[in-house]
């Protein structure tokens, strides 16, 4: 029978030690759903063990089948140029296969409205209560793209309003959403923040959300999260993805 590839969760890392925390919590709820599948974390800066160490490992181990998968929800720089190059640099013995980023995906506005639902807000409160999508922001104009459009789609779903906002590199910010949907009269105002883990960005999102009614939790280690994660992996594991560097 042949071995699964081994999935390595490839996060950003951060001073914050909430940031890490809330990556290993992830993890262990995606082991919970999959039993048997090796998963794997490595951080791209402030923690260890590092994407490069754990890869090392892995090959000394003897491994030779690995799916990367950022934990990422938009394909900006970090994607497309900082985790492509740390996997060139890995030990040739290995075959990678970078899997896609987790979003978009429906499971994501499902644990969107998770978070809310958690934060206080029921489905009788959607028709009257706008809410602040707000991401951690980019300078990439795909991702903000990506962003945008989510809003839109999960307006589609009943809310009042639905409004994109960015906590760098782009505007608007979190607050000056919150007052635009004050203004366009909804009863309520939400903010769900678009972002994995707790940290520096996340914090200003919540600073932004001052003037809100309601502030969800970051998605953290949502259950439906995790399935993204494994999706993600399954799509990778195809043969017909090329081999990273091939």
């Amino acid at each position: 029978m042949r071995t699964k590839p081994v999935l390595l969760v490839i996060a950003h890392g951060s001073r914050d030690p909430r940031h890490a925390a809330t990556v290993h919590a992830l993890v262990r709820r995606v082991r919970s759903l999959r039993p048997g599948l090796r998963v794997e974390t490595g951080f791209l800066d402030f923690n260890i063990p590092s994407v490069h160490g754990v890869l090392e490992s892995l090959a000394a181990e003897g491994v030779r089948d690995v799916v990367a998968l950022p934990l990422l929800l938009t394909r900006a720089f970090h994607a497309k140029a900082d985790i492509p190059a740390v996997l060139r640099d890995a030990p040739p013995r290995l075959r990678i296969r970078q899997a896609e980023v987790l979003g978009p995906s429906p499971l994501l506005l499902s644990a969107l409205e998770r978070r809310l639902y958690e934060a206080g807000l029921t489905p009788a409160d959607k028709s009257s209560t706008g809410v602040v999508l707000a991401s951690a922001g980019s300078s990439d104009p795909e991702a903000i793209a990506v962003i945008a459009r989510l809003a839109r789609e999960w307006r589609r779903t009943g809310w009042c309003a639905v409004r994109p906002a960015f906590a760098s590199a782009s505007l608007p910010r979190t607050e000056d959403a919150v007052r635009e949907l004050r203004e366009l009269g909804c009863a309520r105002v939400a903010v769900a923040p678009y972002v994995l883990a707790p940290g520096f960005l996340p914090d200003r999102i919540a600073r932004g959300a001052a003037e809100a009614d309601v502030l969800a939790e970051v998605l953290g280690p949502a259950p439906e999260v995790a399935r993204v994660l494994l999706e993600r992996y399954d799509a990778a594991r195809t043969p017909a993805l090329a081999a990273v560097g091939a």
